[in-house]
């Protein structure tokens, strides 16, 4: 088995304030995403602003993007302006979907006129309602899915709301507004079509209690998207003892290896606790799942990558933040996690927020980000703190 050649730590923003005693302001200097840019640098994007449904769409007052044209070695500061480079179609186009970044302004449930809710559920952080509509019954501006297209002529990312076809879905409100995400890895299957799986995922009936992840598909370049199957949450009580009061399934991360198969990787911590990663697969594209399995016992936001060599890498986090690789390139046998910052309290949001992202440089290298909040700042004092990693593995 080879052993990954990891870089050293690679500063790329840290808070201009000290974050002692404990770590305050959640949200800011939080939850890093990796791009490619259209003119081929990199960039990496990151939260500066509270961890509110209110926040959404909303932009910052202080830079809030490393980019790099010498693959991730050295980062200049600047505001998200220049475009990605996005999802490249099979047509020759590009896309835009899943990702925070694209999701809409909320509206403010009061200035909206809503059909009759089918019911509230509440989170387990504080205890949050969620007030569920129908997808299929809400005002247009609440429905479908929002992706960009690339416009060749104009040189920029137009916003579109592509048809969502799933009959059985329900979206909520939260804090007074009214978000639309959708939020999840679109992939580009063996055939042309594009898979997304994705969460929030609501139902009604028996399943109502918890969130699901959906699957969907799409064969007109994601301008309509159907349902295909979804992984219900299922969890193993012997694994996880506060499986009944979890929030369910959410921050699903997905590959469709070249067989045709797709590999997801599911959270469970929320406000009850450290809950495990599930894994599971999917033979004809999010139809039918198989039974969600326990990778590892704690975890938020997987990610995953598939390296040209074939090697599949994991990352995640809370407590700290990790990397796992995959050497049968199907994500059958995974190696133990390797920490990428030192893990010094058993509260698993003190050292980091556990978000990371990944970035493929070549067949055999790729960079993580992440964030620290322990990031020495003199006097004793520490800064949260975004960093990225080369790493290099090969088969």
């Amino acid at each position: 088995m080879a052993v990954p050649e990891i870089s050293a730590p690679i500063l790329i923003a840290a808070s201009a304030f000290c974050n002692e005693p404990g770590v305050d302001r959640w949200g800011f200097y939080q939850f890093p995403v990796l791009d490619r840019l259209h003119d081929g640098r990199i960039a990496v994007t990151f939260h500066i602003n509270a961890d509110s449904a209110r926040a959404y769409g909303k932009g910052t007052a202080e830079p809030n993007r490393g980019i790099s044209a010498d693959g991730g070695a050295t980062w200049t500061l600047a505001f998200p302006t220049d475009p990605v480079a996005g999802l490249a179609l099979p047509d020759g186009g590009r896309l835009r979907a899943g990702t925070a970044d694209i999701t809409p302004k909320p509206v403010l449930v009061s200035e909206l006129n809503l059909p009759p809710d089918r019911g509230t559920v509440f989170g387990t952080y504080g205890n949050q309602p969620y007030v569920t509509y129908r997808h299929r019954e809400l005002p247009p501006s609440l429905q479908g899915v929002p992706v960009a297209r690339w416009d060749e002529a104009e040189s920029k990312w137009k916003p579109e709301r592509a048809r969502l076809d799933d009959p059985e879905l329900l979206r909520a409100s939260a804090e007074g507004v009214f978000p639309v995400v959708w939020w999840g890895d679109v992939n580009v299957a063996p055939d042309g079509s594009l898979v997304g799986l994705v969460y929030p995922c609501r139902l009604e009936g028996a399943e109502f209690g918890h969130w699901h992840c959906g699957a969907y598909r799409s064969t007109d370049g994601g301008r309509s998207w159907q349902v295909q199957g979804r992984i219900l949450y299922r969890p193993d009580r012997a694994a996880d003892a506060h499986a009944d009061r979890r929030d369910g399934f959410s921050e699903p991360a997905s590959v469709v290896l070249p067989d045709g198969e797709m590999v997801a990787v599911l959270r469970t911590t929320d406000g009850t606790g450290t809950g495990p990663l599930y894994l599971s697969r999917s033979r004809d594209l999010g139809g039918a799942w198989t039974p969600p399995r326990v990778l590892r016992g704690y975890g938020v936001l997987p990610r995953l990558l598939r390296l040209d060599n074939g090697v599949l890498v994991l990352s995640s986090g809370r407590p700290g933040a990790d990397l796992s690789f995959s050497f049968d390139g199907r994500g059958e046998i995974w190696t133990e996690p390797r920490s990428l910052v030192p893990v010094t309290s058993e509260d698993t949001q003190f050292d980091s927020c556990g978000y990371t992202s990944l970035l493929a440089l070549d067949a055999d290298t790729f960079l993580v980000a992440y964030s620290w909040f322990r990031q020495p700042a003199g006097d004793g004092q520490t800064r949260k703190a975004i960093f990225a990693r080369q790493i290099r593995v090969r088969r």
